[in-house]
């Protein structure tokens, strides 16, 4: 008897007819409508009678939107697969993550070769299978910076770039029934997919130990692959043979598939409208729940939480895997999964966490920070995992990755104030606001998680205007270091909600945040190159021109230095808080005299479009050394300061942010940020620490008046002054009352006053 542990998945099998095209398309509704989890497609491409599979399954989902959709099985001779990669991982993004891919070695070779695609033998066919995996894996490993190659015996790719990555992990199944395809599933696969009506008593229990045997050599678990079953049959009155008779027959054979022979997928095969309904109303629901019921009477372990030899071996010590909750096992990710290598990275920082935990709610963050403070081992906390100072991943530690809880809500139309889940990005938030005419400044960058961003302080394109993000966060839920789940607003624990306007990563994992948004529709957004040669004399006219501009304007500037033949550039982002182009323009003008104009281009948009998209997996790299400081005023003494260290061989990367206007509204013991009259935020980016700090202490640190902590990675001492000023006194006697062990110590760490 084996009993992988697979979640019952149930779907149907349908045929692609073209006499009437639309029969198929409501057939897949009718699965969807019927609560079946599975559409797939038979794929004959030589066969004139059949719609073209791969068609169809774009048609179906852009027509359904639960159910997931796969060829069963593509025929891979006549799909080449490259161009295949590349057509599953982009309709897997527009379907958000509802594909998966079902793929056979071939067969009809007289009709495939007829369609001009190669006759292989029995062992070709199989190499060419084994060669299609590794090409179709390796483009959507994006992150993976170098260019694709393989040198196979049937495929050859030379240099591919890689990309895009699917929305999800798009499991590969194999249609097998020999041997040697049978130990290809067990190495490679996600699945085995048969037809029952192809196999012979015994070739189910003799499939499953051939794969199993092969998944163990090759360093996996068999429950690894899932075990899926093409059925067919009919509902009638009196029992009869497999699979015909009443639908508690039904249930019975079913429910023996999964305990004994591992299928953890039954897919229906036939377009019986009838059939397909009462699939989907009455026998799923039964073989579920006769199967539940048998497991847990078994205690069998779920087949998700299963890891074999491999993965078993690059387990780091400290951590205690076999204790991690049961609600989050099967989401936990551990450096031998596949996906391991989406979610150990920040965006510039590398990492090596030795497990990340994935929670789903408040109360699974509370059962996440709950085991990992029983791990001697470091903790990180990651939102978006956009932060340049990169503390929220480690290496052998533990990683809480809220992006599950990525929630954007207008809870209060007439009080503008929305509710924001801490792992959604801001490229989310402002797309759900333009909706609404909202919006909420957050950066430069749709990447950015929501809770960094917003315990932080949020320094972003609207900021003249709008001020910060952490002034408009009215309300959060936090998970404190004990466990318990507190509410911080002006009327519940204000003081926590004052601490987690600036210092928020000390004192708990912030879940959501409640921040009022401001009213807009269209936004003026403008991009300048201008010439840097007078480094210093451009910075100059740029700060003084800005200060001086009404707060509706902007600006951000990137400073490419004088690298080789190309001069120094800067780069201008500029945004108006209006859509009055003809009061936009003569600002514009005006900015544009800072220097020798060489590019400019404006647009009137909305304003989540001014936010650059990003990739949520990351690749990781680089692992800059930053530094940062505040300044009132780019006067003549630091934009000379700035312009030596942009001349210095320590800098590859230069950016000045306007912030003031209105940031500057309020008093510097209103948040636990305290930086209010200052007007520009300067920052350098290393490829070594040292040097970058060696030139910043020289020119810099006698004209900084305080430090933005996301930008910075120094983490001497002195840098909690510089961040938190005359507020870090009561910073540190809240930490001692919220978080007195200092749980929460990876993030430029609070030390708790001393009782």
């Amino acid at each position: 008897m084996t009993d992988y542990g697979h979640d019952l998945q149930f779907g149907t099998f349908l045929t692609p007819q073209n006499a009437d095209p639309h029969v198929p398309v409501q057939l897949a509704q009718l699965t969807e409508a019927a609560g079946l989890d599975l559409v797939t497609f038979q794929d004959h491409p030589y066969q004139p009678a059949f719609l073209d599979t791969w068609t169809l399954i774009s048609w179906v989902a852009a027509q359904t939107e639960r159910v997931t959709i796969a060829g069963n099985v593509l025929n891979l001779p006549l799909r080449q697969p490259a161009v295949l990669a590349r057509s599953v991982a982009s309709l897997d993004r527009l379907s958000a993550g509802r594909i998966a891919l079902g793929l056979g070695a071939g067969g009809f070779w007289d009709a495939i070769e007829a369609m001009g695609g190669p006759r292989r033998s029995p062992g070709e066919a199989v190499q060419a299978l084994t060669e299609a995996l590794a090409i179709i894996r390796g483009l959507w490993d994006s992150t993976e910076r170098r260019p694709f190659r393989l040198a196979g015996e049937h495929y050859q790719v030379s240099g591919a770039k890689r990309g895009p990555a699917p929305a999800h992990d798009v499991p590969i199944w194999l249609g097998a029934y020999k041997p040697r395809m049978l130990r290809l599933t067990g190495r490679e696969a996600d699945g085995w997919l048969p037809s029952l009506g192809y196999m012979k008593d015994g070739d189910l229990a003799r499939g499953n130990t051939i794969i199993d045997e092969a998944a163990e050599e090759a360093g996996r678990h068999p429950a690894q692959v899932r075990r899926l079953l093409n059925v067919g049959g009919a509902i009638t009155e009196s029992r009869g043979a497999m699979l015909q008779g009443p639908v508690a027959q039904w249930v019975d054979e079913l429910t023996a598939f999964a305990l004994e022979d591992g299928i953890g997928t039954f897919i229906l095969s036939g377009d019986d409208p009838q059939l397909i309904q009462t699939f989907g109303e009455e026998i799923a629901p039964a073989v579920r729940e006769a199967v539940a019921a048998e497991r847990t009477a078994r205690g069998t372990t779920a087949a998700a939480t299963r890891r074999g030899r491999g993965a078993l071996e690059l387990r780091r010590p400290g951590i205690d895997y076999e204790a991690v909750p049961a609600s989050l096992a099967a989401s936990a990710v551990e450096p031998g999964d596949r996906g391991y290598a989406g979610v150990r990275h920040n965006y510039l920082r590398s990492g090596s966490p030795g497990l990340v935990l994935l929670p789903r709610s408040t109360e699974e963050v509370v059962e996440a920070l709950g085991y990992a403070r029983e791990q001697d081992v470091p903790l990180g906390v990651r939102s978006g995992g956009h932060g340049i100072s990169g503390r929220s991943t480690n290496d052998g530690g533990i990683v809480l990755d809220l992006r599950a809880l990525d929630e954007v809500r207008l809870a209060d139309a007439g009080e503008r104030r929305v509710r924001l889940g801490a792992g959604a990005t801001w490229e989310k938030v402002a797309h759900t606001l333009t909706d609404h005419e909202l919006a909420i400044s957050s950066g430069d960058y749709g990447g950015v998680g929501v809770g960094g961003l917003a315990t932080t302080g949020g320094v972003g394109l609207l900021g003249r205007q709008y001020g910060l993000t952490i002034d408009h966060v009215l309300a959060a839920d936090v998970v404190l270091a004990d466990g318990s789940v507190a509410r911080a607003s002006a009327e519940e624990n204000p003081d926590l909600l004052w601490a987690l306007r600036g210092a928020g990563g000390n004192f708990g994992v912030v879940t959501s945040v409640e921040v009022a948004a401001m009213p807009l529709r269209r936004v003026v957004y403008s991009q300048m190159i201008l010439d840097a040669t007078d480094t210093a004399g451009l910075l100059e006219r740029w700060g003084e021109l800005v200060q001086t501009s009404p707060r509706e304007l902007t600006s951000f500037l990137i400073l490419s230095p004088n690298r080789g033949s190309q001069g120094p550039v800067a780069q201008l982002m500029t945004v108006l808080a209006t859509e009055d182009t003809d009061a936009a323009v003569p600002m514009l003008e005006r900015l544009a005299g800072a220097g020798d104009l060489l590019d400019h281009r404006a647009y009137l948009l909305p304003y989540a479009q001014v936010l650059q998209a990003a990739e949520r997996q990351h690749s990781g790299g680089g692992d800059p050394a930053v530094r940062s400081a505040l300044v009132e005023h780019l006067d003549a003494d630091v934009s000379g300061a700035f312009a030596r260290v942009a001349a210095s061989p320590a800098a590859y990367f230069l950016q000045v942010r306007a912030t003031g206007g209105a940031a500057g509204d309020l008093a510097s013991e209103a948040t636990a940020y305290p930086h209010r009259r200052q007007n520009f935020l300067l920052t350098a980016m290393s490829s070594n620490q040292q040097r970058i700090d060696a030139v910043w202490d020289a020119e810099m640190t006698e004209h900084a008046d305080g430090l933005y902590l996301s930008f910075d990675t120094d983490t001497r001492p002195e840098r909690l002054t510089d961040a938190f000023g005359a507020n870090l006194p009561r910073l540190r006697e809240l930490k001692a009352r919220f978080d007195p062990e200092n749980l929460f110590r990876a993030n430029f760490p609070i030390p708790p006053a001393q009782t």
